[in-house]
């Protein structure tokens, strides 16, 4: 069965604007995909638990070496993760907060990025074991001017930080559609929503 793997990280669980471009983006994927399922993660109804140094100490010890407790650490990054392999496709939504992502979304993302799971390390080179998959990532901007050539381009941390990362753990298709300016004139940023939510919409596949 095709799966995709939503990943809702605003803490708006009404009124969300990212949220309201991954519902245009699942439509269209169920569209697409009539038979197909899809696994809902949302980080503000269900917050995922920051890591724990017993939960780090699990990451770095060889299966043979496990113990009862570390694997009780583990357990919910195992999780995570198979259902993060388990996908077709994955879709991020998430907000800007403090030019960075939510703390929610911090807290997924420190438990699917572990080695030996989702990237390797030779001693010379990563390379990342999460493959075959595309990622689309919504995000919402509650000012303008975070676009390419605007002139708050600069304080965007979050399409960097989301490329950088989803590159890292072997992800090629990496598709981002942002809505800005949430919190401006409501005739413009309706305008501005109806137009990302077409343009992400386009993107299901």
């Amino acid at each position: 069965m095709t799966t995709l793997l939503r990943i809702d990280a605003s803490a708006r669980v009404e009124d969300s604007y990212s949220r309201q471009l991954g519902d245009s983006f699942e439509a269209s994927w169920r569209t697409r995909h009539p038979s197909g399922a899809v696994v809902r993660r949302d980080l503000a109804r269900a917050p995922i638990p920051q890591i724990t140094s017993e939960t780090i100490a699990g990451f770095y010890t060889p299966a043979e070496a496990m113990t009862d407790a570390l694997r009780d650490a583990t357990s919910l990054s195992d999780a995570l993760i198979g259902e993060l392999q388990a996908a077709n496709a994955l879709l991020v939504t998430t907000p800007m907060y403090n030019f960075g992502i939510p703390a929610a979304l911090k807290a997924w993302v420190d438990q699917i990025v572990r080695i030996g799971r989702t990237f390797s390390y030779d001693g010379a080179n990563f390379t990342g074991l999460v493959t075959g998959k595309p990622v689309t990532i919504a995000i919402a901007y509650g000012a303008g001017g975070y676009g390419e050539g605007g002139p708050l381009a600069a304080l965007d941390l979050v399409r960097p930080y989301l490329a950088t990362l989803f590159g890292f753990l072997g992800f090629t298709e990496i598709r981002l559609m942002g809505v800005e300016a949430t919190t401006g004139d409501p005739h413009t940023l309706e305008t501005a929503l109806d137009a990302a939510r077409t343009a992400i919409a386009a993107l299901a596949v």
